[in-house]
């Protein structure tokens, strides 16, 4: 017979496990089925080892400009064997802490691989062929997405690679990177510790490795859907309405398996939409068009909401501020001076700003700022009631505040 839940989730990425913690905390029995270790890519190959490698080479960085504040550091040089150590640790400590959060709210985790038989129902075969099945009065899918791949540019893990084996190399390129751009690339031919690209023209490039970074796909392959009235487009992603509901009746499908941003976070936010709707809470469908975006370059860049050109596009009528990192004082004190903020409002009848319509930000740390600007565009914020925000002093902080502020028409340092 069966085993029976309230819920049953397929996938243990960032939605997968944010519906069973949310859901579980609501009181509902959850099973959720992974078939690698739970916390998905964003934990084990894309967010968590990627930021904590760009935060190596951060420490280099600092250390190599030290002299600038009065520390004799010399130049750094890096161990990577450490580097990828300390990285491993970080991600080893997160997905034993997750599995340990997973268990306290008496989550029913299933190791394998689930397909979704209809009806409430999820065959899970293990990795040894035996199976379990599974039955749920809601079924959540969110089976993620994996990279895409070129034709002529198979993964074989040595010359080309997705971030999957990026995030998993042991050793650093002995060469420097040459900027290409409106360049089309044929194929390549690998030699005995390179590889060499054919370009568009006729010109042939000798590389150490080849990343293909074209997207990712939805892994709705997996699910086994054919037959159960779930419908899938034609690029493979789960078709849903705005509180993340399949054609079928009980079932839920999010994070990178639909045709959403594929971030991490709105993962964590349609996982509590869906147990919200399960609960019948109506809840207020995710505003897609004002997700806080983040880029961890150097220096990083993060935004929400409209551009000028899509708020114009869309209808209205914009007063457009910005702020210079160089009037900044914490910025100056970083010694980190490049950067800037900028927000478009709505203009309104009497020519004054308006409504927030988006905020975009680069500069350090502004993946850590965003949050107030985000809440100042989901919640459709007006430039009066913003500025009366006090930003402490000195913080990178205060450039949103005041570059809202000088919306008003009464600025300060700027």
């Amino acid at each position: 017979m069966a085993d029976q839940f309230d819920v049953v989730i397929i996938g243990g990425g960032p939605g997968g496990y944010a519906a069973a913690l949310y859901g579980a905390a609501a009181g509902l029995s959850i099973a959720l089925v992974e078939r690698d270790k739970v916390g998905g890519t964003c934990l084990h190959r894309g967010c968590i080892p990627a930021k904590e490698l760009l935060e190596s080479a951060a420490v280099f960085r600092t250390v190599n400009h030290a002299a600038t504040f009065g520390v004799q550091a010399g130049p750094a040089t890096m161990d990577f064997p450490v580097t990828l150590a300390r990285k491993d640790q970080v991600v080893d400590g997160l997905w034993k802490g997750l599995a340990g959060l997973l268990k306290s709210r008496k989550v029913s985790t299933f190791a394998g691989t689930g397909v979704f038989a209809g009806n409430g129902r999820v065959v899970v075969t293990d990795d040894k062929g035996a199976t379990t099945e599974l039955t749920g009065a809601n079924v959540i899918l969110a089976t993620g997405s994996a990279p895409r791949t070129i034709p002529g540019f198979e993964v074989d893990g040595r010359f080309v690679q997705t971030s999957d084996e990026v995030l998993a190399t042991d050793t650093l390129p002995a060469w420097g990177m040459d900027v290409r751009t409106g360049v089309a690339v044929t194929g390549h031919t690998p030699g005995t510790s390179t590889t060499f690209v054919q370009l568009e023209g006729g010109e042939s490039v000798e590389v150490e490795r080849i990343i293909v970074s074209v997207g990712r796909r939805p892994l709705s392959e997996t699910l086994g859907l054919d037959g159960t009235g779930v419908e899938v487009d034609e690029r493979g992603f789960v078709k849903i309405d705005a509180t993340c509901r399949t054609n079928v009746g009980g079932v839920w499908a999010i994070g990178d398996l639909v045709a959403t941003p594929q971030l991490a976070h709105v993962g964590f936010a349609e996982g509590m939409v869906v147990i919200r709707d399960i609960l019948g809470e109506a809840p207020v469908p995710i505003a897609y068009d004002r997700v806080p975006w983040c880029i961890y370059s150097h220096p990083e860049v993060a935004f929400a909401g409209h551009s000028e050109q899509s708020a114009r596009d869309a209808g209205y009528e914009v007063v457009v501020s910005k702020h210079q990192y160089r009037g900044n004082g914490r910025a100056l004190i970083l010694g980190e001076p490049d950067g800037l903020v900028k927000v478009i409002a709505a203009k309104g009848a009497d020519g004054r700003a308006g409504q927030i319509l988006g905020v975009h930000m680069v500069g350090p740390w502004v993946t850590e700022q965003l949050g107030q600007g985000y809440l100042a565009v989901n919640w459709e914020a007006t430039v009066d009631e913003v500025a009366a925000f006090i930003q402490p002093h000195p913080t990178l902080s205060e450039l949103f505040g005041e570059t809202v502020l000088s919306m008003t028409g009464r600025g300060l340092h700027g």
